[in-house]
Parts: C-alpha cells; sequence; structure tokens
C-alpha cells in the first residue's frame, strides 16, 4: 500500500509541475549564470578585423600601383598637359625611339620638349592620334631600368613598351583607345620600310 501512495504522490507532482510550467512564462537566466566578457577581451578580435579590412582594401591599391618612375611621369604630363609647341629639333627623339628620320613622328605632334623626370634626362612627346587621342610619350636619354606593364593610376591609363634599341618608353593617356592607337603607330612607324 505504500507504494500505491507513492506512486500516487508522484503522479500528483508531476501533473502539478506540468501545469506549473505552463503558466508560468518563460524567463532570463539569472545574471550570475551568465558569461561576461570584459570589453578588453574582446579589443584584439575587434582590432584584428579591422586590420584585416584595411588590408583588404589596400592591398589591391597596392598591387595596381605602378613603379615610381611611371607615377612621376604621370605627374609630369599632369603638369604640362596643357603646353603646346616645339622646343627642340625631333632628330635627338627619333633617334632614341630608333626610328629612321623619314618617319618623321607618329601621330600630330602637339609637344616635343626635353625634360626631367625624377632626376633622369628625358625626351616629352605629346601627340594626338585620330582613332584615339592625345598620348605623351617619354623615352629617357640614359638606359633606364623599367618592367612591361600597363594599368590604370592618377585617372589616367598608363604602358610601358620598348623602343627598337630595347629601352623603356612610357606611354600616358586619358582613353584607352589613344595607347592602343599609339602602339599600333610606333610600331608601324618602326617596321623596315622596304
Amino acid at each position: 500500500m505504500a507504494s500505491s501512495i507513492n506512486k500516487d504522490e508522484d503522479d500528483f507532482d508531476l501533473r502539478v509541475r506540468m501545469a506549473l510550467l505552463d503558466q508560468t512564462p518563460p524567463c532570463e537566466p539569472p545574471k550570475a549564470l551568465q558569461r561576461v566578457i570584459p570589453w578588453h577581451a574582446r579589443l584584439p578580435a575587434r582590432l584584428g578585423g579591422v586590420a584585416f579590412m584595411l588590408l583588404a582594401l589596400l592591398l589591391p591599391l597596392e598591387l595596381m600601383r605602378p613603379e615610381a618612375l611611371v607615377r612621376d611621369a604621370i605627374e609630369h604630363e599632369y603638369f604640362e598637359r596643357t603646353l603646346r609647341g616645339q622646343f627642340m629639333s625631333s632628330r635627338p627623339l627619333l633617334d632614341q625611339l630608333g626610328l629612321p628620320p623619314a618617319a618623321g613622328l607618329p601621330g600630330y605632334s602637339q609637344l616635343v620638349r626635353p625634360c626631367e623626370i625624377s632626376g633622369r634626362a628625358a625626351y616629352h612627346l605629346t601627340t594626338f592620334f585620330e582613332k584615339g587621342g592625345l598620348v605623351t610619350l617619354f623615352a629617357f636619354k640614359e638606359p633606364t631600368t623599367l618592367a612591361d606593364g600597363s594599368g590604370w593610376w592618377g585617372n589616367v591609363h598608363w604602358q610601358v613598351i620598348r623602343s627598337r634599341h630595347g629601352q623603356p618608353l612610357i606611354l600616358v593617356a586619358q582613353k584607352r583607345q589613344a595607347l592602343e592607337a599609339a602602339q599600333l603607330a610606333f610600331k608601324q612607324s618602326q617596321a623596315p620600310h622596304s
């Protein structure tokens, strides 16, 4: 008989507990049971996240950045963009480009002058191509090491190509098709004439 009373009491307790669970709303656990992470423990993770985001933003810009000589040529072109005239004979520039004197300068010359870029003597040629636009070409008097390449920097397109003698030439233009027209005209004028 004792076992039946205990069983009835257990069933009664279970029913009361279930009824109470249905009637009471769920509540937040006590604050003492919650894990508190101090602000200084979260700081390294936040700084790491910020550093990662900055790296993700700046790394592509650094990879697109041209060599210092190309950047200086782009800046030089910017300050002399509106200058026009022929301040020197075209013969030394043709020699530097490896072009025959009879070929003449490619395009319609707007500016031919000697200049200095990053302490290096250079020839500055701004010329116009009908199917492209204005292109500025820089040829250096002394041998210069510069890797071939192209890109967009400082709101202009740039490209490094080689002269007939293998010297680097820097082309700068505001339109991509101007670089293509200049490169085509330059290759045609370099081709041996029969």
